[in-house]
């Protein structure tokens, strides 16, 4: 089975949530500025993937076989993981690659999209200028303190914020310079006007109450969000917005909570599960794998079909990514399916329903992000979410098998048994990776975070001595793909975190459980309801971002009903999962219309069956605790 190659730029194009494009300068001076920006920042960006790696390796290697721990890693690389965020964003922004909604920029005119990217521009602009006088204040305040173990001042850290905002703001001003006067005076002119009739009239807010919440946190976060205004900045703006026009709170607390957000080791996983995923794919592991399955059932009726929920499953258990997860699979599949007969809507509809299927398979980021914002144990999430994903898998495979009667398409001869022995030979390196992973997290070997070190390390191992596809000339571009995506994940983390908190602080958090604690039904009535809540959430915000905004909020809500947190967190991630491929508002579908070459539109339909099982699915899990708790036995209790 050989891999398309067009089909493969189309993978290697949309291989995660990418929404905007990178500008081309037209003025000598300002691509000038740019391209000095990328040679500065790109290489130390990159640099710090590959020192954030070997400190890890190095701390398992010196804890576990020479015990002797290095007690300054973990603070080292939690400090050295902020300046990875911030450069990572100023890449993300400079190559178009920030996560945002473009249901509606897609839609409009080419002119009026440019009057939109004129306004997204303005917007980031206004808020990264509010922000740096507000770092600053919050850089010297840092100048007292140092860390605990290797004495750095703090200031050193967080300069990191600094320079990151101020490389965004070059860059944004620099993407305004290349767009129609015209648009940008448009946008300048409406910035203006809105920010002092808003500023002028901040007293008339002060006596909305908590209707501000809706004001600034729905109404304008979600106009951006909807104009495309990417969603870090988005919520950045609204939180900034909320706390200057109706409270007394110093801005600097935003810049604070930011640190606090991504100054989490936990979340060190991000990237580097990024980076073992990306290296996955270039090793030919999942290729290997993929094949393999293809070989044991690619001759029945629907056998393919079976065979990418099955890959999916199983790459899952290694990248952490999803969207990684399809870019790896579709082009090793979709052609043979193609020439099957399958039709291509059919093909995107499960490749996008098995994404949702795979979400809570470890190690999945979102999972990590999880444990890490509601303090739920990551190894009690890795044991639960399997068995669920395998419902879901079962749900939507029983629905493709029914589809396929439906369908002409060919069938293969059925492989020797020597030739299906020999396929999952080949295979085998890929096959004990995930359970090499998920072996030294549930043993408590190593954290989450270790255990994508031993990931990269093997993978790395495998694809250069064993299969020998590993060339080292795709390391530097795969350290600058992962920091790319790793940063506009960080970066939304940083901004959720503070607006999280404002919300908080607010009184929100209260309105809040008092709804869910007063759902018809008890502890069954909260399930249901956050299945509706998490789903909408998941196809407006993301999953990550929506988790980090709204989970330590409901998380408490639901302990306090007497549901099981891990129980909880494997429902809410799940209903996340739908809600991110759903369509019309799902990035996530998106994504796979993306990668597997097919219009969003003629997919629509062919989706909602699939959909339609997982859902069903998922209400099964809810109401029946033990399909997610019977490997935990108690954890999360």
């Amino acid at each position: 089975m050989t891999v398309d190659p067009e089909l493969a730029a189309a993978e290697a194009a949309a291989a995660v949530v990418h929404v905007g494009q990178k500008t081309t300068f037209r003025r000598p001076w300002a691509a000038a500025i740019d391209r000095v920006i990328g040679w500065i920042v790109e290489p130390v960006a990159a640099l710090l993937v590959a020192v954030e790696i070997i400190i890890l390796a190095s701390s398992v290697l010196f804890r576990y076989v020479l015990r002797s721990p290095l007690v300054w890693s973990d603070e080292l690389a939690t400090i050295l993981l902020l300046w990875l965020a911030m450069l990572g964003a100023v890449i993300a922004y400079r190559r178009g690659e920030h996560i945002r909604m473009t249901a509606l920029v897609r839609r409009v005119s080419p002119k009026a999209a440019e009057v939109l990217d004129a306004i997204s521009s303005v917007v980031v602009s206004i808020f990264v200028i509010e922000l740096i006088p507000a770092s600053f204040k919050f850089f010297q305040q840092e100048q007292i303190d140092v860390t605990p173990a290797l004495s750095i001042p703090r200031s050193y850290v967080v300069l990191a914020i600094m320079v990151g905002l101020l490389l965004i703001l070059i860059l944004a001003l620099l993407r305004l310079s290349e767009t129609d006067p015209k648009a940008v005076a448009f946008a300048v002119i409406l910035g203006v006007v809105v920010s002092a009739v808003v500023w002028f009239e901040r007293g008339a807010f002060a006596s909305f109450g908590n209707a501000n919440l809706l004001i600034f946190f729905v109404g304008l976060v979600g106009i951006c969000v909807a104009i495309g205004i990417p969603i870090a900045f988005a919520f950045g703006v609204g939180t900034l917005s909320y706390l200057a026009i109706t409270t007394h709170v110093p801005l600097n607390t935003v810049v604070s909570r930011m640190d606090e957000g991504v100054s989490n080791l936990v979340l060190l996983a991000v990237p580097l599960f990024i980076f073992l995923g990306l290296i996955m794919e270039g090793s030919g592991i999942a290729r290997r794998l993929v094949n393999a399955l293809a070989a044991l059932v690619g001759h029945f009726r629907g056998g393919l079909n079976i065979v990418l929920v099955a890959a999916m499953y199983v790459v899952s258990g290694i990248s952490g990514s999803k969207i990684a997860d399809m870019a790896a699979v579709a082009p090793v599949l979709f052609p043979d399916m193609e020439r099957r007969g399958h039709k291509r809507t059919e093909m995107i509809s499960l490749l996008a329903a098995s994404g949702a299927m795979a979400e809570t398979i470890p190690p999945s980021l979102v999972l990590i992000i999880i444990g890490s914002v509601t303090g739920v144990s990551i190894g009690a999430l890795f044991k639960a979410g399997l068995l669920p994903a395998l419902v879901c898998a079962v749900a939507i495979v029983t629905v493709a098998l029914l589809g396929s009667r439906r369908e002409n398409a060919k069938l293969t001869k059925r492989l020797p048994l020597k030739d299906i022995l020999w396929a999952f030979v080949v295979a085998l390196p890929g096959l004990v990776l995930p359970l090499v992973i998920r072996y030294f997290v549930i043993d408590g070997i190593a954290t989450a975070t270790e255990v994508s070190v031993v990931g990269i390390v093997y993978t790395l191992l495998v694809g250069f001595l064993i299969y020998r596809e590993l060339d080292w000339r795709i390391i530097y571009p795969t350290l600058l793909d992962t920091v790319t995506l790793a940063g506009a994940i960080l970066l939304i983390i940083a901004t959720a975190t503070s607006m999280g908190w404002a919300l908080t602080q607010s009184g929100f958090a209260q309105q809040l459980a008092e709804i869910l604690r007063n759902a018809p039904g008890g502890a069954t009535g909260i399930l249901l309801l956050s299945i509706v809540m998490f789903v909408i959430l998941g196809s407006v915000l993301e999953g990550i971002p929506a988790m980090v905004l709204f989970g330590p909020l409901l998380f408490p809500v639901a302990k306090a009903a007497g549901i099981n947190e891990v129980h909880y967190a494997i429902v809410a991630v799940l209903a996340m999962g739908i809600g991110l491929f759903a369509p019309p508002l799902g990035v996530g579908y998106y994504s796979a219309c993306a990668i597997g070459k097919a219009s969003p539109d003629a997919a629509v339909f062919p989706i909602l069956p699939y959909l339609g099982a997982l859902l069903v699915a998922l209400i099964l899990i809810a109401l029946v605790p033990q399909i997610s708790l019977v490997f935990v036995h108690g954890a999360g209790q």
